[in-house]
């Protein structure tokens, strides 16, 4: 009798489980776009451009994804969220996919009960001052006033922070990145502090970035990537691969311009990434056999995607160090597609 029971109830969770692998992806098929939560403005990451169009890294994460389901990277609505309502509005089904420069943490993967793909840009938190201030380390601000966005890991990495230096400060709590600046700038605080990448590409579009600069201290590992609900390990699975495969894209030389030249190509991988080949391994997934292929060639490489939107060519000019593949001396990297 214990038996039996035991058995229903590995059973029932075997449904249960199956209904939710099937929820995400069918709801998006059947709505005909994707809900992609993104900030509510960081730049370089998510912004709108002057003629109203979504853009930025994280945005163009989301096009890939929807290239691959529909091959269509327009097939994707973009919902703002400020740090304080992000994981509500996915866990509460509000969007399908958070891709809003998010750490990975424990806490995060674990008691909020959502997980986490990988990771789209290994980043850390830093500090930005007018130069005015007359300070030239984050060492040198104890007793400063601090604008810092609520509800996010760099507020806990602040107190840590100052704590372990024995220093003092005043936080002038924010909403959004978009906030933190205004308030800096408006000199509500001596300093703000968040992802470094954030403070770069803020200080650039200021009115006179030279009169501002980011301390050379990075006091934290913020690791960012896209992140679903737990109990749907094959939406999990998809917003996984598409970013990998943008990393081999990378990797192999694969770009949005070139890839139809791998169609003879003697590299197996290839062929399975770009469904070129007799396997057709995507549809373990229930994705299309070119759904890797769309997604690259509608938003290129990670390479691609990155140079565009926080290299040289945006503006911004951040290098990219660490973030560069492992076949450049980064450490981006992604398991076999096989």
């Amino acid at each position: 009798m214990k038996k039996s029971i035991l058995f229903g109830i590995i059973a029932a969770l075997g449904l249960s489980s199956g209904m939710a692998v099937a929820g995400t992806l069918d709801d998006v098929k059947a709505r005909g776009n994707l809900l992609c939560g993104v900030s509510t403005g960081s730049p370089g990451f998510s912004g709108v451009d002057d003629s109203g169009k979504n853009v930025g890294f994280d945005v163009d994460y989301c096009r890939a994804l929807a290239a691959a389901i529909f091959n269509d990277p327009m097939a994707v609505s973009f919902v703002p969220l400020s740090s304080a309502v992000r994981f509500t509005a996915l866990a509460s089904g509000e969007v399908d996919i958070l891709a809003r420069n998010t750490t990975w943490t424990y806490s995060r993967d674990t008691d909020l009960k959502q997980t986490f793909l990988g990771v789209t840009y290994y980043d850390g938190q830093g500090f930005m001052v007018k130069k005015d201030l007359g300070v030239s380390s984050t060492l040198e601000l104890d007793g400063a006033t601090v604008c810092i966005q609520v509800g996010t890991t760099t507020e806990l990495n602040l107190a840590d922070y100052f704590k372990a230096n024995n220093m003092s400060y005043e936080p002038v709590p924010t909403t959004d990145n978009a906030e933190s600046k205004q308030q800096y700038l408006a000199g509500a605080c001596d300093t703000y502090t968040t992802d470094a990448s954030a403070l770069h590409g803020t200080r650039i579009n200021l009115e006179n970035p030279d009169d501002h600069m980011v301390l050379p201290e990075i006091i934290s590992k913020e690791p960012l990537g896209p992140l679903v609900r737990h109990g749907d390990d094959n939406w999990a699975d998809i917003g996984r691969w598409v970013l990998n495969a943008l990393v081999i894209a990378e990797e192999k030389g694969i770009t949005s311009a070139n890839i139809d030249s791998f169609a003879d190509t003697a590299d197996a991988e290839i062929h399975r990434l770009l469904g070129t080949g007799d396997d057709d391994i995507l549809a373990m997934m229930n994705m299309p056999k070119d759904a890797m292929y769309n997604a690259i060639k509608a938003t290129g490489n990670y390479g691609e995607i990155f140079e565009r939107n926080l290299g040289a060519s945006s503006g911004i000019n951040i290098v990219r160090g660490v973030n560069n593949s492992w076949t450049n001396g980064g450490i981006l990297y992604s398991p076999p597609f096989r």
